[in-house]
């Protein structure tokens, strides 16, 4: 017999569904239904529908929390850099834990989701920050559907309701502005990193990252083999707890970067400089790591200590208050505006796909199709103008 209803009492039914033999066992789903007979067998009649068209999962008693927990150690773990996780963790235990942690994984509802996210505006969280933490569940709850403990992903129900992430205007040099910043970093200690990052357009964590193996000055090119990432401490305090390396963002981000011959200037007086500080150090207090970027103890730099340079520079030469990372906006926005191939530059960001780069550097596009139409111009009509 596939199922079965059996009285237990008043308005009280067992109803038992025949599932299989694991491990030479007979194995039963039993639920006792409280009501009429007829809410037992529509219940019945609903876990035989799911066991035929499997879809019917054995409810388990594991907490979302406890879930989550695993998903990261197992999972995550294995998949993303230091910072990402880090950032994964942070968005688990402030937004998701304090208000489903206690939920049955295989009770999750949309309305429970959507009642989070809500919650999070109303706290006056940005839209970012709420998509960014779906982003997290969904992935979480669909490696729950591909490990067989839920049937269906309840956080794919609430996608169309997020809240729409206004998008923040680029902010990146222009031709103009870049070259009164190279003129503005002649004299700071730490010129050459501001000159790589606005020339090559790395990341800071992967300039910060870099050693002296990992530049080519024959070649005139640049290594990308990893990213330092900052392990914090106190939150109160924002005093940083250590450090470690870790792999590039992505595949892609594992590149070969040639650089101009100024740059590589830049780099070779650094690497003096660097050296007669090495000599001017006491005995057993310089830890040569090799770092291309390091402080006078040779440890890698603070990026919040080269933000504050940075800042510094930009307000006594009356620059725009740009970001230390926008430095790798402005060196794409200023090769796409010289209509370099985006191909080129998408390799040279080391991002995923060209798709990526053509989204984020949209703003540029109009300007390289009237480029592309002004050619069009000069080769079919001779660049003359039909008004």
């Amino acid at each position: 017999m596939a199922g079965q209803i059996i009285p237990r009492g008043k308005n009280k039914y067992l109803v038992r569904v025949y599932l299989g033999e694991v491990n030479g066992k007979r194995k039963y789903h039993s639920k006792t239904i409280y009501g009429g007979k007829k809410a037992a067998e529509a219940y019945l009649t609903k876990i035989l529908r799911e066991k035929h068209t499997g879809i019917f999962l054995e409810p388990s008693k594991e907490l979302l929390g406890a879930y989550l927990d695993g998903w990261m150690k197992s999972v995550v773990k294995q998949r993303v850099s230091g910072k990402t996780y880090k950032s994964y963790e942070q968005l688990i235990n402030l937004y998701i834990k304090p208000e489903l942690e206690s939920a049955k994984l295989c009770q999750l509802a949309p309305e429970q989701i959507q009642q989070l996210y809500s919650k999070m505006i109303d706290r006056g969280l940005s839209p970012r920050t709420v998509r960014y933490t779906h982003t997290v569940l969904r992935n979480a709850l669909q490696q729950a559907v591909k490990w067989g403990k839920i049937y269906r992903n309840p956080a794919d129900l609430v996608k169309d309701d997020l809240p729409k992430q206004e998008r923040k205007e680029m902010r990146a040099f222009t031709p103009e502005e870049a070259a009164r910043f190279m003129e503005a970093i002649i004299y700071s200690p730490l010129k050459a990193l501001f000159s790589l990052l606005l020339a090559s357009g790395m990341r800071p964590g992967e300039a910060l990252g870099l050693k002296w193996s990992d530049i080519d000055f024959k070649g005139k090119r640049v290594t990308v083999r990893r990213a330092l990432v900052r392990i914090r401490g106190d939150r109160k305090t924002e005093k940083e707890k250590g450090w470690k390396l870790c792999e590039p963002k992505t595949a892609k981000s594992r590149r070969t970067i040639p650089i101009p011959a100024d740059v590589i200037n830049d780099l070779d007086d650094h690497r003096k400089a660097q050296a007669a500080q090495k000599l001017k150090a006491k005995p057993g207090t310089y830890d040569d790591r090799d770092f291309v970027f390091a402080g006078n103890n040779g440890e890698p730099l603070f990026e919040r200590n080269v933000n504050h340079e940075f800042k510094a520079i930009l307000k006594a030469a009356g620059l725009p208050d740009i970001r230390l990372y926008d430095l790798r906006h402005s060196c794409a926005t200023l090769l796409l505006a010289a209509g370099e191939n985006p191909k080129v530059v998408s390799e040279r960001l080391g991002h995923a796909s060209i798709t990526l780069t053509l989204d984020t550097y949209s703003h540029v596009l109009p300007d390289m199709q009237q480029g592309a139409s002004d050619k069009l111009q000069k080769i079919l009509f001779g660049g003359k103008s039909g008004q």
